[in-house]
């Protein structure tokens, strides 16, 4: 019993990491593809018919949506090729130069029909049924393998359904969020000291590489939003994608706007040099708003990633605490500065920067804010896609289906109460 617990070890550790995305790309293709050849073998007049498996296993995605979308794609690729490839077997047959007619006609086709990263199937499968002598039943075998692969690879995302991708995405987020807090604060002790115009200049070129995990954090992001199109174990998948995508774009104008502090401190640092940058009582205040508002940036990513109601009621009212004290952290730095500048009026233009972007922080960061943009957000959208599918917003009207707007609006007034 204990051998057979160690040899199975591997695989349960394969199946505790379900949702790794290689993981589990490599076993909903693998199963897919050999349905397909199940299946394939009974319905289709080739001996092999690889073409199956093939289509399965270009068909599966990760998420719904992007099987969908590729699934139907790649069947009207394939169907193309074949019918370029009887045209010319009836007309030309199979030589040098028909081949390489046949390359630029099926590139032409598949652009024309718009299957996009499907393009070069359209070639491969002409020239694939062309270079067949019984070109009729090639054809014909070839689309019902297509159909066949394609089918099974949908109804394995159906019965398999892939993950949602919404926690990662959220991690993600709040690990961004985290990273800025940590800046802030740096740059706040430092900003309370004898800061040299080197370290000062440190602290901008490590608010700069922010901005290569923002990248990061926006292909989680896609994935997740991606991971709730069509869906169906999701509900309210365009509330979660506007909460988060606005999130997100709220913390990256928050890494713009400390990356502008870390230059206007380096650029007071130049100035000031040897002497500190602020007076002791100032440089003080500063520290303390800088982390308060770092505490503010954590609370926002806690609040912007989190779905259940009592923990987003929670996060929502430490957010406001912290967004008031740091409002009036922020009243006592002005106040300094106004004092400060009217015994020496040296570097004023620096003075007004800095709490000019601390205000600009903490507008961003504010409820009431957040709240308008979730609603703009929500109205676009549906705006949007009123204009690009009017079929489907037809549909949805007929079934009543626009009341899910409604509570989107609904849940985020909750969310800002």
């Amino acid at each position: 019993m204990q051998d057979v617990r160690q040899r199975a070890a591997p695989l349960v550790r394969l199946v505790r990491r379900h949702r790794d995305p290689v993981v589990l790309q490599a076993l909903r293709s693998a199963t897919a593809a050999s349905i397909a050849y199940v299946v394939a073998l009974r319905l289709s007049p080739e001996a092999l018919p690889l073409t199956a498996p093939l289509t399965a296993l270009l068909v599966v995605q990760v998420t719904l949506y992007a099987t969908l979308t590729n699934g139907v794609r790649r069947v009207t690729a394939v169907v193309a090729g074949v019918v370029v490839a009887i045209v010319f077997s009836l007309l030309v047959g199979l030589t040098w130069w028909s081949l390489g007619l046949l390359i630029v006609a099926s590139l032409g086709v598949g652009h024309l029909v718009r299957v996009d990263e499907y393009v070069p199937e359209v070639a491969i499968s002409a020239m694939l049924v062309l270079g067949v002598t019984t070109v009729g039943d090639t054809a014909w075998a070839r689309v019902v393998e297509t159909l066949i692969g394609a089918f099974v690879g949908l109804g394995c995302n159906l019965l398999l359904p892939p993950p949602v991708w919404v926690e990662e995405a959220g991690e993600s987020i709040e690990g961004l969020a985290r990273r800025l807090r940590q800046l802030m604060l740096r740059i706040g002790e430092e900003a309370a000291g004898r800061t040299p115009a080197e370290q000062a200049a440190a602290r901008l070129h490590e608010a700069r590489r922010l901005d290569h995990d923002i990248v990061e954090v926006d292909a989680a992001l896609r994935q997740a939003e991606e991971s709730l199109r069509l869906n169906p174990r999701v509900r309210e998948g365009l509330l979660h994608r506007v909460v988060l995508r606005t999130g997100l774009d709220t913390l990256e104008i928050c890494t713009v706007v400390l990356r502008v502090i870390a230059r206007s401190l380096t650029d007071l640092a130049k100035e000031r040099e040897p002497h500190p940058l602020f007076p002791s009582a100032t440089g003080e205040v500063v520290e303390q708003v800088l982390s308060e508002m770092a505490d503010a940036v954590v609370s926002f990513a806690v609040l912007v990633t989190t779905h259940v109601s009592l923990d987003a009621d929670a996060a929502e009212a430490r957010l406001t605490a912290e967004l008031r004290q740091a409002a009036t952290t922020r009243d006592k730095f002005a106040q300094l500065l106004l004092e400060q500048i009217q015994h020496d009026a040296r570097q004023w233009q620096l003075h007004g920067a800095l709490l000019t972007e601390v205000n600009r922080i903490l507008d961003e960061l504010d409820t009431e804010h957040r709240s308008r943009r979730l609603l703009e957000e929500l109205d676009r959208n549906s705006r949007e896609e009123r204009e690009r599918r009017p079929w489907l917003y037809g549909v949805r009207e007929r079934l009543r289906i626009p009341g899910r707007l409604r509570r989107n609006r609904a849940a985020v007034r909750r969310r800002s109460r």
